[in-house]
């Protein structure tokens, strides 16, 4: 794909002209989503903070969310959701050769491809560099052999972001290497884990002598740890954000199915169930189901409302900073440490006073109850928040360390070379 010339609006009102007059002249609900994807990619628009050169506009995230404004607006539908344009994209565009971004990146933007992030494994969670998957070099290859766990939308992925260890000699934190990794091929066995919630979100993946090309490395051959930080840091300040995309729930990739449907099978519709929970309209949605209730004049419904509205708006402020450290050239800090924690706050706080207001409905499950099961499914789906994009207990660490100064645990996991370290399930 070829990206044409394009213009950098330097202030709101620019970007919102343009916007406006694009989707104007391009915006149709009856195109498939392919064909609307393509055009958005072409634009920058979909993705308007990558660099002009690939496929973005170059702009801050302020003006970003001016377009993600006009498009809500428009009722146009968004970007390809997932982790190809929140993660994969990134880290590709920080860490990757020319070719890796031109092979990788019109994927992503293009919702040709979806991606999942293997990461986590049974003996490697919140001590991720413990991680025990092995890519041994054959030739112009790497085999790779192990498992990984928790992994997201790994059943309908067309690639993977993959840790493994490339070199069981250097410390823990050197012999990582970060690839490309084709989920559809022989010796990958993806296995769904079902949540309390009836459905299967996460994955346990095991990888049996599966293959990727040497030229699919990203960030170099045991540098692979300053890549996966990168994906991590866009993670926590993407989940600590709050809902500033355009609607979107066209599932991106091949095997989702999607891409042949018009594009109005998606517009403007509520998120809904898990989705809908999670979202910066929290606080209003339970303020108006408290009053549809007749639970608005609880005082304790009253005063959990106001806390969730505090903490939102702190959130709000976070979310400012970490915008303004981007506009200042500045990645992801521990702002995102911070709104990660946030979110899981909030989530508890939205769970707690959801079932306050439903009172005994909320041992009931399903669209027809009130509030149409939102509030309920919130609550069985809330543990993953504290858990998933880093443990809270990981983000107080890097706090911790990283803004107040305090000391790193004691050990020599940093100057030992990782097959000597009894860690993970080298335990055992």
């Amino acid at each position: 794909m070829a990206v044409t010339e394009r213009s950098r609006p330097t202030t709101a009102d620019e970007v919102r002209d343009e916007v406006r007059a694009w989707l104007g002249e391009h915006w149709d609900p009856d195109l498939p989503v392919a064909a609307w994807w393509e055009l958005l990619a072409e634009s920058g628009w979909g993705v308007p903070t990558w660099p002009v050169e690939w496929f973005g506009r170059g702009l801050s995230r302020d003006l970003a969310a001016v377009v993600n404004q006009e498009m809500r607006e428009a009722g146009a539908i968004g970007p390809p959701a997932g982790l190809g344009i929140m993660l994969a994209g990134p880290t590709i565009i920080a860490h990757g050769s020319d070719e890796l971004k031109a092979r990788y990146l019109p994927p992503i933007v293009t919702g040709q491809h979806a991606w999942c992030q293997l990461f986590s494994e049974p003996g490697a969670g919140s001590d991720l560099a413990s991680l025990q998957t092995r890519a041994t070099k054959d030739g112009d290859e790497w085999v790779v052999t192990g498992q990984k766990v928790w992994t997201s939308g790994a059943q309908t992925a067309d690639l993977g972001m993959l840790l493994a260890r490339t070199d069981v000699d250097l410390p823990k934190h050197k012999g990582i290497s970060y690839f490309a990794f084709d989920m559809r091929q022989d010796g990958v066995d993806i296995r769904p884990l079902r949540e309390m919630t009836g459905r299967a979100m996460f994955n346990e993946v095991f990888i049996d002598e599966a293959r990727v090309a040497d030229d699919a490395l990203v960030g170099g051959l045991n540098e692979g740890w300053g890549a996966a930080m990168t994906t991590l840091a866009n993670e926590r300040a993407s989940l600590g954000g709050g809902g500033a995309m355009p609607v979107s729930l066209a599932t991106p990739g091949t095997i989702a199915g999607h891409l042949d449907r018009p594009a109005s099978d998606f517009v403007m519709r509520d998120a809904g169930g898990r989705g809908g929970a999670f979202t910066g309209r929290t606080f209003g949605s339970l303020q108006r189901l408290a009053g549809e209730l007749g639970r608005d004049g609880d005082p304790y419904v009253r005063q959990d409302l106001a806390s969730l509205y505090t903490l939102q708006e702190i959130a709000r402020y976070t979310v400012m900073r970490t915008k303004a450290a981007a506009k200042a050239g500045r990645p992801p800090g521990p702002e995102a440490n911070t709104a990660k924690l946030a979110m899981s706050r909030m989530t508890r706080l939205a769970r707690d006073a959801g079932l306050r207001i439903l009172g005994a409905d909320g041992m009931l499950k399903g669209p027809e109850t009130p509030g149409g099961g939102v509030v309920q499914e919130t609550a069985l789906f809330s543990p993953a928040v504290s858990i998933y994009g880093g443990s809270d207990e990981v983000q107080r660490n890097i706090i911790g360390e990283r803004v107040l100064g305090l000391p790193k645990e004691p050990g020599d996991d940093r100057t030992v070379p990782f097959r000597d370290l009894k860690v993970g399930t080298q335990r055992a």
